[in-house]
């Protein structure tokens, strides 16, 4: 109780504080990275076709909730809103930023006549507006301003016609950015309508109107059906509001949901509510002594951060299990982590800010990976949920069982089957993933990604060995840090690269390290994004070349060789050979500090921080998929002067702050303060409570004592 009325106090200070100026909510901007980048110089290559721009969604969530409601301008495309299109279809649920989720789509219409084929509505920025919690546009063919908020798992929409005439509800559960496998809606109350959508989940929503229901017509053309609710009006009113509870576990708990979370509550209200929880999260990093700009790209990405895993858990503790039972085991329940992506900074950070989230999620994943045959889960590519618990737990994360994730972690990285490593018994056996010497492989080519997975699953074991090594396993944890060092077995000292290997050993002859590749030899990523991929073993890696003089020179050819004007889907803005638009490299920049020249370092930091964030003519392209937070979360911690370089152990690299002064609220004790002394970008001294720190790492313990870590320059 103590901890949460010191949190209060210092955050009704720092609101404060901000008053005379902005919230941090205040400088959020939600449609920074609905941008497509179209420049052929800052893209690194002249397009053909759209590129992956963020790929993020500008509607209203809270942090880490069920419901993300939000308009969609493409199905199938991305988030389901790009910030080029002009016309709406409809405005959807949930919403990841990555080509899938959107359900229930729901459209106000007036009396004009629509079809399956026909009812979406042009719309400009002009008259479009969102921050966090709310996002207001007007549908120009039907003359209705839309405006939504939401809470946890509810949504709450309030349309104005502008216009008059019939007020009419259009629902497209034909359509989702999955494959929707059934779906019903239907008049349950005078006031009220519900149903579900099947897609991968199945979705229930109990839907409150302010205005009595008609009926609910269905129209059919070329197998596209839509639905209409048709309202009673007798003209007086201008408005239909309408407050949505949503779950995955039935269309009880989804009116339950509603009724907790909104109940009586007007719209201003809810916005009002949403608004303040923003604020209270953001709150937890104050910054001061930068620009507008920076201060409005800081929490913009800090917002972005905290937005996926998502809730899938109901106010009375119930969600659907992996076996598809419904269960309430006492946390909340939430979606895998998108692990490749984000297990580099974006969960570090989420425990950082939110540990009681984290954990809960830590629980979720081992929920889900006992009643899937006892492997974590894994996804997309990797095993990183391993580097997620060993990060957490090492970092004095608790709430969850580390017995029962270590079990799960551990047979990921020693048992082979099905839902575990892949190729995981030839990495065990020849110590790396073989590769096929492809005679034409193109740029999307899928095979095994044998240099990647090696490497990654060598920073796996060491991430299972830190948590072996804490629990006192210490056969497991020799055995693994042993076999963390299998990223040397694909050095070629000829070519100064990371190779593939054929399954005798010998060398894939076809190698060229500017070449990417979606899933042969690396994954989304080419020899020069790769190589360097050793977070937890640095001196070892720089141990292969001759000296340290040849492996920075390694890195300068790294951040300088051009890019050869190859146009693939995830590679975008590049640094010479450096590719910021995706995940792969993104410690890569400061690898000069291990060889003595942090300012080297720096200069690429500097370049990334003040270029890649607001490109494109609007200003508002990344340089790359955000990726569920990952993109945002990279910014965020460097802007603070904070990176995790390897996000298993439980520390931090120290870089200049992009701030003269950052409070940090960190866990759930105590505020540290981080200060920039001078503004050079070569850094003299780090000290930290007054004492000189050896080097330019600092421990997360230290942090969570609350003193002042200052960064000298020069």
């Amino acid at each position: 109780m103590k901890k949460n009325i010191a949190f209060i106090l210092l955050l009704a200070t720092s609101l404060h504080t901000l008053s005379a100026q902005k919230r941090p909510s205040d400088y959020v901007n939600p449609l920074l990275g609905t941008a497509t980048l179209w420049d052929e110089k800052e893209l690194g290559f002249k397009p053909t076709h759209r590129t992956w721009g963020a790929e993020v969604f500008p509607g209203s969530s809270l942090p880490n909730a069920m419901v993300q409601v939000s308009p969609v301008t493409q199905f199938r495309s991305g988030s389901g809103y790009q910030y080029e299109d002009s016309v709406i279809y409809a405005f959807t649920h949930t919403n990841k930023g990555h080509w899938n989720l959107c359900h229930v789509p729901l459209l106000p219409i007036s009396a004009e006549k629509v079809s399956p084929n026909d009812y979406r509505s042009p719309f400009s920025h002009g008259n479009e507006s969102a921050r966090p919690g709310y996002y207001r546009v007007l549908l120009e063919r039907y003359g209705i301003v839309t405006e939504l908020t939401s809470t946890l798992r509810c949504a709450y929409h309030k349309y104005t016609h502008t216009k008059g005439g019939e007020i009419r509800l259009l629902a497209d559960l034909s359509r989702s950015n999955e494959g929707v496998r059934s779906w019903e809606i239907q008049k349950t109350d005078e006031n009220v309508f519900s149903g579900y959508q099947q897609t991968g989940e199945k979705i229930y929503f109990y839907a409150e109107a302010n205005l009595p229901i008609s009926r609910i017509d269905s129209i059919r053309e070329d197998k596209q059906v839509i639905s209409i609710v048709q309202f009673k009006n007798d003209n007086r009113r201008k408005s239909l509001e309408l407050k949505i509870g949503f779950s995955f576990v039935s269309l009880e708990n989804a009116k339950e949901n509603l009724h907790k979370e909104i109940g009586g509550k007007n719209f201003e209200q809810i916005k009002k509510e949403a608004t303040q929880t923003w604020n209270e999260l953001l709150s937890k990093i104050k910054v001061s002594g930068g620009s507008e700009k920076q201060y409005e790209t800081f929490y913009s990405c800090l917002y972005r951060s905290f937005l996926w895993p998502a809730l899938r858990s109901d106010a009375n503790g119930e969600y659907t299990d992996a076996n598809g039972k419904v269960v309430n085991n006492g946390f909340g329940y939430y979606t895998d982590p998108s692990f490749w992506d984000d297990y580099r900074n974006k969960l570090i950070l989420l425990g950082m800010l939110t540990p009681g989230v984290a954990a809960d999620v830590i629980n979720s994943i081992t929920d889900r990976g006992e009643k899937r045959g006892g492997y974590m889960p894994t996804f997309f590519h990797g095993d990183h949920a391993s580097t997620f618990v060993a990060g957490s737990y090492l970092r004095g994360l608790r709430g969850f069982d580390i017995d029962r994730a270590y079990r799960l972690i551990l047979k990921n990285a020693t048992v082979p089957g099905r839902g575990g490593r892949a190729h995981l018994a030839e990495y065990m056996e020849k110590g790396y993933i073989s590769e096929m010497d492809l005679p034409n492989p193109n740029l999307e080519t899928v095979a095994k990604a044998a240099i990647t997975k090696t490497l990654e699953y060598a920073y796996d074991d060491y991430a299972v060995a830190l948590v072996a090594k804490a629990l006192g396993d210490e056969k497991n944890h020799e055995q693994l840090m042993r076999r963390s060092k299998n990223y040397k077995n694909l050095f070629d000292a000829s070519t100064g690269h990371m190779r593939a290997r054929l399954a005798n050993g010998e060398w894939v002859k076809k190698f060229d390290p500017q070449i990417p590749y979606y899933e042969y030899l690396y994954r989304e990523a080419n020899g020069w994004q790769t190589t360097f991929f050793a977070p937890h073993d640095v001196e070892g890696l720089i141990g292969l070349y001759p000296d340290k003089n040849a492996f920075e020179t390694k890195l300068d050819s790294l951040f300088s060789i051009p890019w050869r004007g190859y146009e693939a889907y995830n590679f975008s803005v590049f640094i010479g050979q450096y590719c910021h638009g995706n995940q792969p490299d993104h410690n890569f920049p400061y690898l000069y500090y291990f060889v003595g020249k942090q300012e080297k370092s720096q200069a690429v930091l500097d370049t990334i921080l003040n270029n890649f964030y607001r490109m494109g003519k609007e200003g508002l392209s990344l340089a790359g998929m955000d990726d569920a937070g990952e993109l945002s979360s990279w910014y965020v911690l460097n802007a603070i002067g904070l990176y995790t370089f390897s996000p298993a152990d439980p520390e931090y690299i120290v870089s200049v702050p992009l701030f003269r002064e950052i409070d940090l609220w960190i866990g759930e004790n105590k505020s540290c303060r981080i200060v920039r002394k001078n503004n050079g970008r070569k850094i003299k001294d780090v000290f930290y409570d007054g004492k000189k720190i050896n080097g330019y790492f600092v421990k997360d313990a230290d942090l969570r004592r609350g003193k002042t870590l200052l960064v000298s320059t020069e």
